[in-house]
């Protein structure tokens, strides 16, 4: 049997945080990109890591599960997903509109047990949403909020309520960046300014096409950090083959856009460029400002 790697996540370096870069140490979920900490719950653990990110920006950025000492009488688990809204097919430009999307779009078997409502966890807006299924009894918990133009979703499963009700309360420990929000996380602060659709023909200087050596139909979806000075600092591909990586690093290095001004001062700005042939549409904004 021959294995062939197939289109992947990558970066233009190893030293800028990337979604996907989370890990967990010491019994503590970390995830830089995002600003945020987890203690894991007392007898929880990361058995398996989860899958690339797809080519529509949703990662999963841990699945935790009871470990063999753990002793209630109903077992669990903590999915913790984010949703690249730069990239996303579906018709939501934050996290409150995602939850009610999904809420809108549960198929016939599983039930709302409780509505979407606005919450707080450690501090942060959140969304919460609950639904169930009478048949395998099978109750879902899923908290949502929004960081860098991602939706950050917690997805607690199990058929014991009483679990879910002290695994949300057990939430409420994390550490989350100040600009997490049911619908604002936009960045800003300490990283760079989210801006869907930054890369339009009227903030861009100079641009390069990249010159490919194959011919593949496959959608790349890409994310840029632009400097104060309007160059390419920083590239991260969500799915891509080598190839492909190498011909638009070469062609973005070469990129100049307008600087973006928050409060009249120059800031970074992070967006997302889609290559190749998307599967789908993505036409909602999701931030603006001035330029010059």
């Amino acid at each position: 049997m021959i294995l062939v790697k197939g289109a992947w996540s990558s970066a233009s370096d190893s030293v800028t945080p990337v979604p996907e870069g989370g890990n967990v140490t010491d019994n503590v979920f970390s995830n830089q990109y995002f600003g945020m900490s987890y203690a894991l719950p007392a007898d929880w653990e990361e058995k398996y890591k989860g899958p690339p990110p797809s080519d529509s920006g949703r990662y999963v950025l841990v699945q935790l599960r009871p470990a063999d000492t753990f002793k209630g009488a109903d077992r669990g688990t903590i999915l913790v997903t984010a949703q690249d809204l730069f990239f996303t097919p579906l018709p939501a430009a934050n996290a409150v509109e995602l939850i009610n999307y999904s809420k809108d779009h549960l198929q016939a078997d599983y039930k709302v047990e409780l509505p979407p409502t606005q919450t707080k966890i450690a501090e942060r807006p959140f969304t919460f949403f609950g639904y169930w299924s009478p048949v395998a009894q099978l109750h879902w918990y899923v908290l949502a909020t929004e960081m860098r133009c991602h939706a950050v979703e917690f997805v607690l499963t199990s058929r014991d309520t009483k679990l879910l009700e002290n695994l949300v309360l057990d939430l409420n420990k994390m550490k989350l960046p100040a600009e997490a929000g049911a619908a604002a996380g936009t960045g800003g602060g300490a990283v760079p300014m989210c801006i869907k659709d930054y890369a339009r023909d009227e903030n861009v200087i100079a641009r390069v096409d990249p010159v490919f050596s194959e011919r593949r139909f496959n959608p790349v979806p890409v994310r840029i950090i632009i400097d104060k000075e309007g160059k390419v600092k920083h590239i991260h591909f969500l799915s891509a083959f080598p190839e492909q990586a190498k011909a638009i690093t070469d062609a973005l290095k070469q990129w100049k856009f307008k600087r973006y001004l928050r409060d009249g001062k120059p800031v970074e700005v992070e967006t997302g460029i889609m290559f190749g042939r998307a599967a789908y549409s993505t036409t909602r904004a999701a931030g603006g400002g001035a330029t010059d």
